[in-house]
């Protein structure tokens, strides 16, 4: 009976961690996480927890808290970003920094990306010291700034800065362990992979002239042609290892005539027959794509400065992504397959795919504590379509998992929250989430490896 009160009082105070988290802003830019990292020292400092707080620059705070163990094993981190994007607040029914707790939810951007993650591992970490666990490994809680900006003042600048403080065998991470829905089955995908980044300025170059003489050199045209090449034709198929472990383990739980479906989508006879006719949910449908292509999506255009002057040059760039196996020149030989000549390209930045052996006792003891937790759930390895601080961690040698499980209905999908209006938590779900997360990293830490 007094384990079910304390944890009811966890559970409440977990809540209101992750309210309180929310009410910070730390919009970035301008970021502002040092606001986060000192509520964050203090709540561990009356704990007895100690922790640093490192300013890669002004007002650009990260924090890194330890709980030592025997050091029979390596460290396992938990690493969560501080920062959230943009919130416009007259589109939202709750402040998007309220910390809001209505209607069965938990409101405020960063409700699933990631405060929630973040309130996850600093009860994890208080509830470990107050239970004083026997850990035979060092548990790392890292809380990050500018994981939305790419990382410079974040994890980049910690693992190049500061790598002895996060060094760690393994680590969890955002972006895996939220419910989906397949058929009427409940899935649990835990991150392995994700894809790179390449973004790409492409631009094309023409005769300027007077608008009142239309010609076919025309700088505009040009760049347009090479959009709707890119929309209409798109980019090769491609079968990478995390993929083809995901779709294969969905197609096995699933029924005839499911089953043989979902093992065509690793086809490329039948891969855009089965997306575009057998596959009811449209944003499912998108993800698969997204799985098995290098994509090229469309974000900016530039031309001209004047309603009747003809441009020299016009650009757009382009938000590229790119699965496990591929670079930077196999994408640009793949895109200029699609466009043709006489256009332009410029690198502006870039980040390689990262991907994780999945084969090890950590990932053994997220699938044994997902089934635990939800009988009826599937835990499947998972590969990302966007990235994350992996990326930085791999560079040390981590392997990272994303595993910040929550628990969703089929009616409130998760592609739906990230970045979204209205971004919100269900309550229960964080809560199941929490304690997944918790007896997770409690088993892995108290008990040798294998």
């Amino acid at each position: 009976m007094k384990m079910a009160e304390d944890w009811k009082k966890a559970e409440q105070e977990a809540v209101e961690l992750l309210s309180s988290l929310l009410k910070i802003n730390t919009t970035n830019p301008p970021g502002n996480e040092i606001e986060a990292a000192k509520f964050i020292a203090g709540r561990l400092s009356k704990e007895g927890i100690q922790s640093t707080i490192l300013e890669s620059a002004p007002g650009r705070g990260n924090i890194v808290a330890r709980l030592k163990g025997t050091g029979e094993e390596k460290p396992l981190l938990l690493i969560s970003h501080l920062d959230v994007v943009e919130a416009n607040e007259s589109e939202w029914s709750h402040g998007p920094f309220s910390g809001e707790i209505a209607d069965g939810f938990i409101w405020g951007r960063g409700a699933v990306d990631m405060k929630n993650m973040a309130a996850m591992e600093i009860m994890t970490m208080l509830l470990l010291k107050r239970s004083g666990a026997p850990l035979k490994r060092d548990v790392i809680f890292a809380g990050v700034a500018d994981e939305e900006a790419g990382g410079s003042f974040g994890a980049k600048w910690l693992a190049q800065n500061h790598p002895d403080l996060i060094k760690a065998e393994y680590a969890l991470n955002e972006a895996g362990g939220f419910t989906i829905h397949v058929n009427g089955k409940r899935y649990y995908p835990i991150q392995i992979a994700e894809k790179g980044y390449v973004w790409i300025k492409l631009t094309a170059r023409g005769i300027p002239g007077h608008g009142s003489m239309p010609t076919a050199d025309n700088a505009v045209v040009r760049i347009s042609r090479a959009v709707d090449a890119i929309a209409k034709k798109g980019l090769r198929m491609h079968v990478t290892r995390p993929v083809e472990v995901f779709i294969r383990s969905l197609a096995e739980t699933q029924t005839f005539p499911t089953s043989l479906a979902m093992k065509g989508l690793l086809s490329p006879f039948f891969h855009s027959f089965i997306v575009k006719h057998l596959v009811a949910n449209k944003d499912q449908a998108r993800n698969f794509t997204a799985f098995l292509h290098n994509t090229a999506n469309p974000t900016m255009l530039n031309a001209g400065a004047k309603v009747n002057v003809v441009p020299s040059s016009a650009s757009v760039t382009l938000d590229c992504r790119i699965l496990p196996g591929m670079n930077n020149e196999k994408l640009l030989a793949e895109l200029k397959e699609v466009i043709g000549e006489g256009i332009e390209f410029e690198i502006l930045s870039s980040a390689p795919p990262r991907e994780f052996d999945y084969r090890t006792p950590l990932f053994e003891t997220i699938k044994r504590n997902v089934v635990k937790a939800d009988p009826e759930g599937i835990p499947v390895p998972y590969m990302l379509i966007a990235f994350t601080d992996a990326q930085h961690l791999a560079g040390l040698g981590i392997k990272t998992y994303g595993f910040s499980p929550i628990k969703l209905g089929p009616d409130l999908p998760y592609t739906k929250l990230p970045h979204g209006i209205d971004e919100r938590i269900p309550t229960e779900g964080f809560l199941f989430g929490l304690k997944l997360f918790y007896e997770t990293v409690s088993e892995f830490t108290t008990q040798p490896a294998g």
